[in-house]
């Protein structure tokens, strides 16, 4: 290149220099309050960073170089009853809010993980596993294994989902084994009967296999929805020592011969009992085949996870079930509280992912099972025909699934009683901030990283989600 040609190109670059210096200087703020004037809403102008030392009487102080774990994503559960509520809507509505659930263009909230029920969970209009049988008859070989069930609406949502966000990940929750399989022979409690743990295996093994063929790849499985809650239908009772025995008799080593690679994730229930995964964990025989262990927050206090993390380092932390309702939509939303107890409480905990109960339902809250069935679920999104309402748990993914993606790691910051809150580095080099005023006043603060401070504040009840 000859001297009068470089010459414009330098005078380019120098007048650019200070813009890009300008913009990595800046911070947007995605905000919502709690009147709904402000859902998710980009606010303008951005925030600019100084080179000014911090001032603020609070302080969140975000440190980049200090690392936690790497996160899966963030989503809901596509319950039977939720893809049937998107199957019953025109192709284009529900093309619509597939496109604003799984992508992150304009609206879209970019979810990038959800859980698939393995057969039906509460939230189905039926029961059903894939090998029911007349009463008194069993299929050990696995002969009459299908998943034409899920073909009216799970698998064909998948596959609908999947050309939006080839790479989500999908984790999948048996409610029970087939009822031939129990103790009681029918759908709610009962216990599987250890004659059929190679039956119930080679059935998990079939499922796994099946979906993969429909193009739709299972990343994780966890053995039993609630292993100790029998009142759901279905549901199933499975306590540590036969979740323990048949993980290492007959689960790890059906997966090993067949070579899935799917993830074992143990216990998938409340944080009030830690020590069922912890035992297991103990027995290296099971525990060799274990990715980690699952929890909701029905029960018992988050910091279990860390109890559990700090016990076994090496295996992995999941949130797999919470749900978050809120019954009134005319009024104020408050979402303050789940992303403080949910997003940050669970993500300063270890866990590699955030899952909420669940993705839709109607406006009576179904469709569930009879005598068992969750009465009092909403979804995330509530569909009517092809009306389709927000509700508050859509937000509370929301406001961390578009902006920290798949492979997002999570940073230091320090917490304050106030103001909840968790950072985030993205795999582009980002930094993001979520912060829950969770006080009945405004609060001011500093955003402090490196040598850079930020002035902001957000009202009572607000949500703020920080980017730069």
């Amino acid at each position: 290149m000859n001297a009068k040609a470089a010459l414009p190109l330098l005078l380019s670059i120098t007048l650019l220099a200070p813009l890009a210096a300008r913009a990595q200087q800046d911070a947007s703020l995605w905000l919502s309050n709690p009147d709904r004037a402000a859902l998710l809403k980009l606010q303008s102008p951005p925030l600019p960073f100084t080179a000014a030392p911090a001032t603020a009487t609070q302080v969140i102080d975000v440190d980049p170089a200090q690392t936690f774990q790497t996160m899966d994503g963030f989503g809901f559960a596509l319950t039977g009853g939720s893809a049937q509520l998107l199957m019953k809507m025109d192709p284009a509505s529900r093309a619509a809010i597939l496109h604003e659930l799984f992508t992150t263009t304009g609206d879209g909230i970019g979810v990038s993980y959800l859980r698939l029920t393995v057969g039906s969970s509460d939230m189905n209009d039926h029961v059903y596993s894939y090998d029911d049988l007349p009463k008194g008859e069993t299929d050990t070989a696995m002969a009459h294994f299908s998943l034409d069930p899920d073909k009216a609406d799970v698998i064909p949502v998948m596959k609908e989902i999947l050309v939006l966000q080839p790479k989500i990940q999908l984790l999948a929750s048996p409610w029970s084994a087939p009822i031939w399989m129990k103790t009681n022979d029918a759908a709610q409690g009962g216990v599987l009967k250890p004659e059929y743990f190679h039956a119930y295996a080679a059935y998990l093994v079939k499922y796994i296999q099946g979906m993969q063929a429909e193009g739709i790849r299972i990343d994780a499985l966890t053995i039993q929805n609630e292993p100790l809650n029998e009142k759901n239908t279905p549901s199933m009772l499975m306590l540590s020592p036969e979740q323990d025995e048949f993980i290492k008799t007959d689960l790890g080593p059906a997966f090993k011969q067949v070579g899935i690679k799917t993830k074992i994730i143990l216990y998938d229930h409340n944080l009030d009992h830690p020590l069922y995964p912890l035992s297991i964990l103990r027995d290296k025989a099971a525990a060799k085949y274990v990715d980690g262990s699952g929890f909701h927050l029905y029960g018992g206090t988050v910091d279990a996870m860390t109890q559990v993390h700090d016990a076994f380092p090496k295996k992995n932390i999941y949130f797999t079930e919470q749900s978050i309702t809120q019954r009134d939509n005319s009024g104020p939303i408050n979402l303050t509280k789940p992303v403080a107890e949910v997003i940050v409480g669970v993500s300063r905990n270890w866990s590699k992912n955030i899952l909420l109960w669940n993705l839709a339902a109607d406006p009576s809250n179904g469709p569930h099972t009879n005598n068992g069935g969750c009465t009092g679920c909403s979804g995330a999104i509530t569909i009517d025909g092809n009306k389709v309402i927000r509700n508050v748990a859509f937000y509370t993914i929301a406001h961390a699934s578009k902006f920290v993606p798949t492979g997002s790691v999570r940073i230091a910051s320090n917490t304050l009683a106030t103001l909840p809150n968790v950072a985030f580095k993205t795999t582009d080099g980002k930094k993001v901030l979520i912060v829950s005023n969770i006080t009945d006043t405004p609060q001011t603060f500093d955003i402090h990283t490196g040598s850079k401070t930020l002035t902001t504040s957000l009202g009572a009840g607000s949500v703020g989600t920080y980017i730069w």
